[in-house]
């Protein structure tokens, strides 16, 4: 079994009540870098080479109480089946989330003893 071995914190999701009321706050009042916003309810800035991604409440979530911490792996299939085996709850299977210009971006989430989501991250080159 391939161990979990995150390279990094890729990516960290906030939610918000109003995401363009919070990306005018966190790029202009903060100064973080905008990225790019795939749409209304989605934005994405940087803080120091990590996304900062700001969202609306998926799920039972709510503003303020459902953020995420996202890991980047090499191999996110085998990762999220070697935190599963340790016994983390799986939420969501590897899957493709996104096609960017430098690769396919996969993504899976799984939950702590706390119920909090947490992400993983593989961006594959094609």
């Amino acid at each position: 079994m391939i161990p979990f071995a995150p390279r990094a914190l890729s990516q960290i999701a906030l939610t918000v009540e109003n995401v363009e009321v919070s990306l005018r706050f966190y790029r202009d009042v903060l100064g973080l870098p905008f990225l790019f916003a795939p749409g209304p309810e989605l934005a994405f800035l940087s803080i120091g080479g990590v996304r900062l991604m700001l969202t609306r409440p998926q799920g039972a979530g709510r503003p303020g109480a459902n953020s995420i911490l996202y890991f980047d792996v090499l191999d996110i299939v085998a990762s999220h089946a070697a935190i599963c085996g340790r016994g983390a709850t799986s939420e969501r299977e590897p899957a493709l989330t996104a096609r960017l210009p430098q690769g396919e971006l996969w993504t899976s989430f799984l939950r702590d003893p706390d119920g909090n989501l947490l992400g993983l991250q593989e961006l594959r080159a094609t």
